[in-house]
């Protein structure tokens, strides 16, 4: 198992499944963890900051660190492009740090190609109902958006089973719960 691979951890899910929640509960409670910051073309929302939330570029230097081989893996998702960056992950781990990659299911498959041995969570929502109140109540995307997000999750949850674990967050404290256990059990 490469170093590197030792050391990662890919979580994925349907947007409004809970993984952004899940892993920064996850942080809260274990120091050895850190979570990688993705590059993105997309403008900031809101109080975003450039290399906390993410690392703000352009879709123009994107594609140019795409080409020199920068990313481990990197998607277009909608009109945007999301990666993760080689140097940042090397040097979290470097440090110590075993790398959570909250990444989309195809960013995830191309980091299993490169990276077999990663660990992989898929979070589940309990229901496909439910994953829509969820997305209505951040009251931050207009309907068709919505519908999109919907269509997109139809399919990421058909992949769920290429993963090495699913969690149904039903319940926030046991899903963080599960994900934990997950990770011990696995890469410590």
């Amino acid at each position: 198992m490469s170093d590197i691979a030792s050391k990662l951890v890919i979580v994925s899910g349907p947007s409004g499944a809970g993984k952004d929640t899940i892993v920064n509960e996850l942080l809260k409670r274990d120091s050895s963890l850190s979570l990688s910051v993705s590059a993105t073309s997309r403008a900031p929302r809101g109080n975003e900051q450039n290399g906390v939330e993410y690392y703000f570029i352009s879709a123009k230097e994107f594609l140019e660190k795409s080409e020199q081989g920068d990313f481990i893996e990197f998607a277009r998702y909608g009109s945007n492009y999301y990666g993760t960056l080689k140097e940042d992950v090397q040097k979290r781990i470097d440090s110590g740090k075993i790398v959570i990659l909250v990444i989309e299911v195809k960013g995830a498959e191309g980091v299993k190609k490169l990276y077999p041995e990663a660990l992989s969570v898929f979070i589940m929502p309990p229901s496909e109902e439910i994953l829509e109140n969820r997305l209505r109540a951040r009251q931050t995307e207009d309907e068709e958006t919505i519908a999109k997000r919907m269509c997109i999750a139809k399919t990421e949850i058909e992949k769920s089973a290429d993963y090495d674990f699913t969690v149904v967050n039903d319940d926030l404290q046991s899903a963080v719960d599960k994900v934990y256990n997950i990770i011990c059990d696995n890469r410590k």
